[in-house]
């Protein structure tokens, strides 16, 4: 009777979670499923089954496809520069420097701006003509050059302001992770006659293996989220040059209200970072101490 009122506690206990997780999590995705089988209803017309017929016109959609493209580019681009950025500072803001808290302050700043002013606070930097970096580059007599309306550096761009916005996030949680990591080690590691760079390499980077598996996944979600500051600085262009998945998702829903379609490409927007959550999982938890 012990061990039944404890597994009812425990239900009990989970119950609340489980509700919002399935409210706002599991039937949300299921739902998505079920209307991208569905063509999008117009004005008198209900919508019908037409099965698959949106995931052929993705294959044939090459929007689609140069989305796909910029937003695995893009991930690429942010993903390794922000985490390790955030490593190296909190490294840095761990030691005892003067100024220490002011320089976590500043670091971690960028993150709690609202992206709408994080991306015009970056336009203004990107602006041809008058912009901070113009005046830069005249100033060091280099050529002034658009930026944001070139296909050649306006992806580059959009990735230098999520580096900049993201690194300070993930900066606290592993300068929280060094904090909880007891001071025998190094201590013990100095008798040893270890060097700081060993100690980093063989100790501290593999007890840092739970943050970064958990910043990680927190990264990948975020390179494929992206809509605010595209919204504010480019719009998806030149010519596509910065439309990503889930912009494009946006685009196709509220601006040509074609639901359906749009379902269809949250689907494989889904499945994308679902198989990309599995590999990480599989390729690092074995990799993973956790003390």
């Amino acid at each position: 009777m012990t061990r039944t009122r404890e597994w009812l506690y425990a239900w009990l206990l989970l119950l609340p979670a489980a509700v919002l997780l399935a409210l706002f999590t599991h039937y949300p995705a299921v739902a998505n499923l079920w209307h991208s089988a569905y063509s999008t209803p117009r004005g008198s017309r209900p919508p019908r089954f037409i099965g698959l017929e949106n995931y052929r016109a993705l294959v044939d959609d090459p929007i689609f496809w140069q989305a796909l493209t910029n937003n695995l580019w893009y991930a690429l681009g942010t993903i390794p520069a922000s985490i390790a950025l955030a490593l190296l500072m909190a490294v840095w803001v761990n030691e005892r420097l003067p100024g220490r808290g002011f320089l976590r302050l500043a670091y971690f700043t960028p993150t709690i701006l609202p992206m709408i002013a994080v991306a015009n606070i970056w336009l203004f930097f990107y602006t041809p003509g008058y912009g901070l970096l113009e005046q830069l580059s005249g100033y060091l007599g280099f050529s002034g050059h658009n930026w944001l309306g070139s296909k050649s550096t306006a992806l580059p761009a959009l990735m230098l302001v999520t580096i900049w916005k993201e690194a300070g996030f993930f900066m606290i949680f592993y300068l929280a992770a060094l904090q909880s990591m007891s001071p025998h080690l190094a201590e013990a590691a100095a008798i040893e006659g270890a060097s700081r760079r060993y100690f980093f390499r063989r100790i501290t980077l593999p007890l840092l293996m739970p943050t970064t598996l958990f910043v990680l996944v927190n990264a990948v979600i975020n390179a494929f989220r992206l809509v605010d500051h595209i919204v504010v600085m480019t719009r998806g262009g030149p010519d596509n040059a910065t439309k990503l998945l889930l912009y494009y998702v946006f685009e196709i829903g509220f601006r040509y209200w074609d639901s359906s379609y749009a379902a269809a490409l949250t689907m494989v927007l889904l499945t994308l970072l679902a198989v990309v959550a599995v590999l990480q999982f599989a390729f690092l938890e074995r990799r993973t101490h956790y003390q």
